[in-house]
């Protein structure tokens, strides 16, 4: 049982980061632009203004680049830099707790980028995609010469 879900992890981690790209992108979306159901009160953030505007252009752009795996790493990192920010900035000095601050999404992004920070894009991600082509166009490097990821 564990062998079937150890091979199946790059899988899982390329499902679970577009998830959260998709969710992370869809919070940015909707602040900026007034989609799904549009920011905070509805409408939308001004632009320019701070934290707000720059949070979201961080969660659209970011959350964009963590759905397609393209500088995942990366992405993740700021992304989640800007929602440990945001919770302990706005959320954290209502109440001590997520439940009683609201900031509950704020801490769930910022673990889930922060995970992918160390997994990386898993399966399904256009670093991954890269990543192969650059290796089998460098031509000859011998099997001991490439690491193999750390795995939990």
């Amino acid at each position: 049982m564990t062998g079937r879900l150890n091979s199946a992890q790059p899988y899982a981690l390329g499902l679970f980061r577009i998830v959260i790209g998709l969710l992370f992108a869809c919070h940015g979306a909707a602040s900026l632009f007034g989609v799904l159901g549009g920011a905070a009160g509805g409408g939308t953030i001004d632009a320019g203004t701070w934290p707000g505007w720059y949070a979201a252009v961080i969660q659209l752009v970011g959350g964009g680049l963590v759905l397609l795996g393209l500088g995942t790493r990366a992405a993740a990192f700021v992304s989640s830099g800007s929602m440990a920010y945001a919770y302990f900035k706005v959320h954290q000095p209502e109440a001590l707790w997520p439940m009683e601050n609201g900031g509950e999404a704020a801490a769930i992004f910022c673990w889930a980028m922060l995970l992918l920070v160390f997994t990386g894009s898993g399966a399904f991600g256009l670093d991954r995609f890269f990543a192969s082509r650059v290796e089998s166009g460098a031509g000859g490097e011998d099997a001991d010469s490439k690491r193999a990821p750390v795995a939990a």
